[in-house]
């Protein structure tokens, strides 16, 4: 769906209201019962003034009570069972939509991740959907029940006293023209709402997460003041949208005002004329009330209606994004992975015209390890990026085990796959969580060996709680290197065929990149490695080592053999030696 094309009310019939068709028909017909009930007493009103009071006719006056308490009762069962079946079914498609959403999203690629704030995208999930509880729940429901009641309630009013009521439906119908242009001009506002909460919330949620590097750079001020213009943006967009509202309520209660101004008017003089009795006035005055206010509670209703589309505007813009892993484009699926790696004149380029990588080649054999060297920006992480399937070749072949990797089922790869990546992600929870993250069934024996594989039960069992320690949000309670080898630790829990390491030496003191270097053999044993590493004293046991400047390999070879040539390798070696 384009961005510009809105969800039409037979788009929400057809995907929200018709697969619940059951419950709202239950809520319709409950309204059936409700609205007539509440009608009771207005049109009792007249018989209770025109014949049970001047004839003294007390039997009838029993009867007219006892009319009016059943018809109450019955509209408040109705009123509580609507509320409560269709409010519960509503909550219930919030938390489908959501969890639809949340699966979409996560199945985007990792481009469509790096153009969108991690906050924008909470908001998409949690926010935009929550409209649709006025398409479900009592919204709509109303909205029809209103109709019943002001058709009814016109219907009794006709009976009354034609001339009157022709009378009152002309202000009504001025109001329904203002409110259907109103909520015309409402929904782009709406619309452009959720964007402008979605960059607002993006924004204050990067601000909570980097609140070191923000206080450590004093930076608290420039930060106030970016919240508060985005706060002041949404505060202008909720203002438009009020003052469409507020044209709405206030032509609504100027027209309605003057009608019933009309009917006092009229009323008396067909009083004063006979031809229209107090309990009728009366009556009538009552049911002008029950056919006016929920024309007024309709565009209340409208309003609430009008943000459930805009929302889900917002909403089908996720849903109709393709996937990365699309089965007619990824037909292959890989039962075993040997690890086999080619890259056949690959090029690469994030934005047009300015590629990363420029027609480069290598074999990466099962069990080899491959380390990418050279400075920042020359292309090392977009070349394991590649390997790693988060991004795809523009020009040339990446091939697994002789499969075009662009052809192969991501799922049936990635479950063979291992990443540890250079800002060591953790997640909330214990250290024991976060080792078992790729695989939650595995045993307490596969977890040790993993644990000590990377050497985590080095500092664990210093731990009053040892791998049940909780760590805080992204492992603040962890220093650098500790986080590292838990994410290592995982990694080898996972016993991938491909390994991705993205400068996982980088936070290492000394001493943690001792216990890493002891492990780094057992962790490569049998696993195609690739190695991201600033620090070229961690890649010396590799079995190849490209140079990668400007995306382009200048050489290859292993550690010695680079030495001898004594060119580019050799005078980063030597640099970073001498340091």
């Amino acid at each position: 769906m384009s961005k510009n094309k809105n969800v039409t009310f037979a788009w929400a019939v057809r995907n929200i209201i018709w697969p619940r068709r059951k419950t709202i028909l239950i809520g319709l017909l409950l309204i059936v019962i409700s609205r007539p009930a509440g009608l009771v007493l207005p049109a009792a009103t007249k018989y209770l003034l025109d014949d049970a009071v001047p004839n003294k006719d007390f039997e009838m006056l029993k009867l007219i009570v006892i009319v009016i308490v059943i018809s109450l009762a019955i509209q408040a069962v109705s009123s509580f069972l609507l509320t409560r079946i269709l409010s519960v079914e509503a909550q219930f498609l919030i938390s489908e939509l959501r969890v639809k959403v949340q699966k979409k999203i996560l199945s985007l690629p990792i481009n469509f991740f790096d153009n969108n704030k991690s906050g924008a995208l909470v908001s998409r999930i949690m926010t935009d959907v929550e409209g649709v509880r006025n398409l479900v729940g009592t919204g709509l429901v109303q909205l029809i029940g209103g109709t019943i009641t002001s058709v009814l309630a016109l219907i009794l009013l006709i009976n009354i006293s034609p001339s009157m009521t022709v009378f009152t439906l002309v202000p009504v119908g001025l109001f329904a023209i203002i409110a259907l242009k109103a909520f015309g001009r409402i929904r782009p506002i709406f619309r452009e709402r959720g964007k402008l909460n979605a960059e607002v919330t993006g924004r204050l949620t990067e601000t909570l997460n980097g609140v070191r590097v923000i206080k450590g750079f004093n930076a608290e001020e420039s930060e106030n003041k970016t919240f508060e213009d985005g706060a002041r943006r949404l505060y202008e967009n909720v203002k438009s949208s009020l003052t469409a509202t507020a044209v709405v309520t206030s032509s609504g209660t100027f027209l309605i005002g003057f009608a019933s101004a009309g009917i006092l008017a009229m009323g008396g003089y067909f009083m004063i004329e006979n031809e229209l009795t107090s309990g009728e006035l009366i009556s009538f005055i009552s049911l002008l009330a029950f056919m006016i206010a929920p024309i007024v509670q309709m565009s209340n209703i409208g309003s609430q209606l009008t943000e459930a589309f805009a929302g889900l505007d917002r909403t089908e813009e996720i849903m109709k994004m393709d996937p990365e892993d699309m089965m007619d484009d990824r037909p292959i699926m890989l039962d075993e992975v040997k690890g086999d790696i080619k890259f056949i004149d690959v090029s690469f380029a994030y934005e047009e015209g300015k590629e990363v990588l420029k027609n480069i080649s290598f074999h990466a054999p099962p069990g080899s390890v491959t380390a990418l060297v050279g400075s920042s920006g020359s292309g090392k992480s977009t070349t394991a990026s590649l390997a790693a399937t988060f991004l795809s070749a523009q020009k040339g072949i990446v091939s697994i085990d002789g499969y075009d990797i662009t052809k192969v089922n991501l799922s049936s790869y990635r479950k063979h796959l291992g990443v540890v990546l250079q800002d060591d992600f953790l997640f909330e929870g214990t250290i024991r969580e976060n080792i078992l993250f790729p695989r939650p069934d595995a045993t307490e024996a596969e977890l040790l060996d993993a644990v000590k594989g990377a050497y985590v039960n080095e500092f664990t069992d210093r731990f009053e709680d040892g791998l049940d320690t909780v760590i805080g949000e992204r492992g603040v309670k962890l220093s650098g290197g500790q986080k590292q080898r838990i994410s290592i630790a995982r990694a080898l829990l996972a016993n991938p065929k491909v390994i991705i390491l993205d400068e996982a030496t980088s936070n290492l003191d000394t001493e943690s990149e001792t216990y890493i270097q002891k492990s780094l053999d057992g962790l490569m044993k049998d696993r195609t490695t690739f190695v991201i590493a600033h620090r070229l004293s961690t890649i010396k046991k590799a079995d190849q080592i490209l140079v990668i400047e400007d995306g382009e390999i200048v050489e290859r070879g292993t550690h010695g053999e680079l030495i001898a040539k004594e060119g580019r390798y050799f005078d980063l070696y030597t640099y970073q030696s001498r340091i």
